[in-house]
């Protein structure tokens, strides 16, 4: 398993949490992917899924707010 290099965009708390620590979160991973902490709304979006995508039995799909991507576009690198 990769280890995490850095957070991309601002500490949560910095977003407003209340715990500055239970927010959705955006990391860098040292083999160049990224991990999502997010809400899990697997089983409310995935019938929603186009037809060309789909979603592996150890897959989830996760929902960040706005702000946090937002916040995180300077540090996705281009390439």
């Amino acid at each position: 398993m990769s280890q995490i290099v850095r957070r991309l965009g601002v500490a949560p708390r910095l977003r407003g949490s209340a715990s500055g620590a239970t927010c959705p979160d955006l990391f860098e991973l040292a083999d160049g992917n990224f991990a999502v902490i997010g809400t899990d709304v697997t089983e409310s979006l995935e019938s929603q899924l186009p037809a060309d995508a789909a979603r592996a039995d150890y897959e989830r799909i996760v929902v960040i707010t706005r702000e946090t991507l937002v916040k995180a576009k300077a540090d996705i690198p281009d390439a």
